[in-house]
């Protein structure tokens, strides 16, 4: 149990450090496709190294491969552009509390999608999240530049769209695997978006080297490792609750290393969203348990 709980933490960490880890990059002179193409080619290298040395075969039907490609070189991609370039305007702290807006986004997209219950708790946590968010962008604390919240937005829909999709080909693929799959098609989506516009950029310092290692190590092979080590372990639920540790050390990260302030109603706000987030997860996780033990006793007459 704590070891799972422990590998989760880690995880949240790797997760957090990511737009830390970003404006050290950009302060080196690396370009977002840059950075993002050099994540994922590193991080697949990594990944694919696992089944290569178990000599697990791959077993990937073409519908899978498709369904793979929207996954990494459409939905992640989108998705991290949004996020890393949202951090070029708004401090890390913001962004990274605005996309945890996600889990609102997945419930109300599974309500439409897969025609999933939106119970009376599930409808006062997204509420709960929302007003947070309202505290957050209506504070005193200076102007938000919309460019930024309008990304960070974005990149917390596009990631809610990617949680439903992934799901389903979760069900038909090892996790390492799909993680694999992913990153390489994020990282050949980064490489031709980036030779088209003419963004690649390799001329950068040599420090620059230190934070794309960082990421594409810990905040990515690492923190997906673990997570998916600790969720087995303690369960989805679990997890997903534990890894809302993740914008906390955004914004510890990027005080203490940036300077960044948020003010007492900002941070407020912030821990309403966060403390939202947690029951929509656990009013979804009831529901789908009430739902289970429906059908069970159904089965069972």
């Amino acid at each position: 149990m704590y070891v799972g709980i422990f590998l989760i933490l880690i995880s949240a960490t790797g997760f957090g450090l990511l737009p830390i880890f970003a404006l050290y990059a950009y302060d080196s002179g690396i370009s977002v496709a840059t950075l993002l193409f050099l994540r994922f080619a590193f991080a697949a290298m990594i990944l694919f190294s696992y089944p290569l040395i178990k000599k697990q075969p791959l077993a990937i039907t073409k519908k899978l491969l498709v369904s793979l490609f929207i996954l990494g070189g459409v939905l992640y991609s989108l998705q991290s552009t949004f996020y890393f370039v949202a951090v070029q305007y708004i401090p890390a702290s913001l962004a990274a509390l605005i996309l945890y807006l996600y889990p609102v986004f997945v419930a109300v997209l599974s309500f439409f999608i897969n025609k999933e219950k939106l119970s009376k708790p599930l409808l006062v946590s997204i509420i709960v999240s929302l007003f947070g968010m309202v505290l957050i962008l209506g504070a005193p604390a200076g102007n938000v530049n919309y460019t930024g919240l309008l990304l960070a937005l974005g990149a917390a829909i596009v990631y809610s769209v990617y949680i439903i999709f992934g799901n389903l080909v979760a069900i038909k693929v090892q996790p390492i695997i799909t993680s694999a799959f992913t990153a390489l098609f994020a990282s050949i989506s980064f490489l031709a978006g980036g030779l088209l516009t003419n963004t690649l950029n390799f001329q950068f310092e040599m420090s620059g080297w230190i934070p794309i290692v960082g990421i594409a190590l810990f905040s990515t092979v690492i923190a997906m490792f673990t997570f998916f080590a600790g969720m087995n372990i303690i369960g989805p639920t679990k997890a997903s609750i534990l890894s809302m540790a993740e914008p906390v050390v955004t914004i510890v990260c990027s005080t203490l290393l940036f300077g960044e302030n948020m003010s007492i109603l900002q941070l407020s706000g912030g821990i309403i969203v966060l403390t939202g987030a947690l029951f929509v997860v656990l009013a979804r996780e009831k529901t789908h348990s009430e739902a289970q033990s429906s059908l069970s006793r159904k089965t069972f007459d």
